[in-house]
């Protein structure tokens, strides 16, 4: 008799979770197959670190097929799910097609970048959820720090040396923090011009930093960032982005060079795809983490409406703590369908938030006990080594050097301002000039084509939409304003699209010009606008 065969989509936080519950458990009595365009599990929170320089890329990366024993990695990107048929059709990361066929299925596919409809914002912003923005990001502000350094116009220096991150939550904040140490540290070695120094600004429609934290921690957060010299405007956001700057909701015009999009998530376009009953774009699963009409199909993290127990009429938020703990019940469960122990329904306790400031100063309320300072920046760090289900001894290297040694701020160039466009399914993978493109929906069962889901209602592309009022409700209830912790599984299987080939006579891309015209099919859900 042959193995049942679990294929996992996704290897974020439930992704990786639910494979290495699983590989413990099924003893080889199944066939565990993870399906991911990255062979890696990325630990986001300390994302903002490797923007900042403390932390080298492959720090924050723990690979799978070295950490997941006994589960078969497929990398590719998940474009049609066929559930009558039990198969899912994906893409490999060089443009092979590919079926896999299930017993049980894992959605476990995340989030993406929540989009407003506010002009210029997708062609000029760059979000903050993957390895590549990240890296985009340190490289993006060394130069303009550099180049504001080499200019004798002011007016120039100052806009290159301006950063405006908007949304003021768990990502935001880190980045900002971090942001503003790094680029100090940068002119300390290299004075810009009598007066200067460069300038964060951190926006949000809120009436406070981090918002859907404690006030507790937000006041302390607020106090770090203000001290630190980061301009924090509550109650304002962008209206419009161009090539020289931000006009802000106030009516003033911020020049810059740099917009860091850090509003909050909204659940992977993957969901929408598969017709099934959805809330807010989430699936909508019962506390077992199952579909309903679809015992072999489980759903858990970002993508799923997850009934919260504790709060009866509501679900559970998108953070990496409850797709942590989702993927371990989710594997004990499936393990239940095939008659090894009971199923449980998923049930959780706060166990509190951790917010990295830079430096020593962080800010805690572990267990609900409120912490600020050096004890809160020891206590944030020994957080995240226990979370990490890899690398620490690498990680607290790193920390160990950058307290003794200076930082290396250096332009490695490897990653392109058009090959991180914020409009992306998928924003793990960098877009690469020839990568194969997802032009619509599959055609057949054979057809192994780009996600449908892409395809929204409105049939409008999010750079021609109008704008508006930047702090609409988009699905998944979240209001703009960046949830609490709320960038948990980052390493989905989705597909983006791809540049066109240049034409003979076109010159080559500089930094920040794309090989061709750009294809977007990402466009907003009904409830984005």
């Amino acid at each position: 008799m042959s193995r049942p065969r679990i294929v996992i989509v996704g290897a974020g936080f439930v992704g990786y979770r639910t494979a290495q519950t699983l590989s413990r458990t099924a003893r080889g009595r199944a066939e565990i197959v993870l399906l991911n365009p990255t062979d890696y599990f990325l630990y986001l929170p300390l994302l903002p670190q490797v923007a900042a320089g403390v932390l080298e890329p492959r720090r924050v990366t723990v690979s799978l097929s070295g950490t997941l024993p006994h589960v078969r990695l497929v990398l590719g990107e998940a474009g049609r799910i066929d559930l009558d048929a039990r198969r899912v059709h994906y893409t490999g990361p060089e443009g092979e097609g590919g079926t896999l066929s299930y017993d049980r299925l894992v959605l476990a596919a995340g989030s993406v970048n929540k989009l407003l409809p506010i002009p210029g914002v997708a062609e000029h912003a760059h979000g903050f959820r993957g390895l590549p923005e990240a890296l985009y990001l340190r490289d993006h502000v060394t130069r303009q720090v550099e180049l504001a350094a080499a200019t004798d116009d002011p007016k120039r220096c100052s806009s290159r040396c301006t950063f405006v991150v908007v949304g003021a939550g768990y990502t935001g904040t880190e980045v900002a923090a971090h942001g503003q140490l790094f680029t100090d540290a940068q002119v300390a070695k290299q004075p810009l011009r009598t007066g200067m120094r460069p300038r964060w600004i951190l926006l949000d429609i809120a009436d406070r930093v981090l918002p859907e934290l404690d006030e507790r921690l937000s006041r302390t957060a607020d106090t770090v960032l203000r001290e630190r010299g980061v301009d924090v405007r509550m109650g304002t956001s962008v209206k419009e982005a161009t090539p020289d700057g931000v006009l802000l909701t106030d009516g003033e015009f911020v020049e810059t060079r740099t917009l860091v999009w850090c509003v909050g998530v909204r659940p992977d376009p993957l969901a929408e795809s598969l017709g099934l009953p959805l809330e807010r774009g989430r699936l909508l699963v019962d506390p077992h983490l199952q579909v309903p009409g679809r015992p072999e199909v489980f759903a858990c993290g970002d993508a799923a409406a997850v009934p919260d127990l504790e709060k009866p009429g509501s679900y559970t938020p998108m953070t990496a703590q409850h797709a942590w703990r989702q993927g371990k019940v989710c594997a004990h469960n499936i393990a239940a369908s095939f008659g090894d122990g009971e199923r449980r329904a998923y049930r959780h306790k706060d166990l509190g938030f951790v917010v990295d400031l830079g430096g020593v100063k962080a800010a805690a309320n572990p267990l609900g006990v409120n912490l600020s300072g050096v004890a809160a920046g020891a206590v944030t760090r020994g957080y995240h080594l226990a979370a990490m289900p890899g690398n620490r001894v690498r990680v607290a290297a790193d920390w160990l050097l950058d307290a003794v040694l200076p930082r290396q701020a250096v332009q490695l160039g490897l990653v392109r301002s058009w090959s991180v466009p914020l409009d992306t399914a998928s924003p793990e993978v960098a877009r690469v000039p020839g990568r194969p493109e997802a032009a619509g929906p599959p055609a057949g069962p054979s057809d192994t084509g780009g996600r449908p889901a892409k395809a929204r209602p409105d049939g409008e592309p999010a750079k021609t939409r109008p704008g508006g009022e930047p702090a609409r409700n988009q699905p998944g209830g979240e209001p703009a304003k960046n949830q609490p912790g709320g960038e948990p599984a980052r390493n989905q299987p989705t597909t983006s699209t791809s540049d066109v080939a240049p034409p003979p006579d076109q010159p080559g891309p500089g930094p920040d010009v794309a090989p061709g015209p750009v294809r977007r099919t990402d466009r907003f859900t009904e409830g984005d606008a």
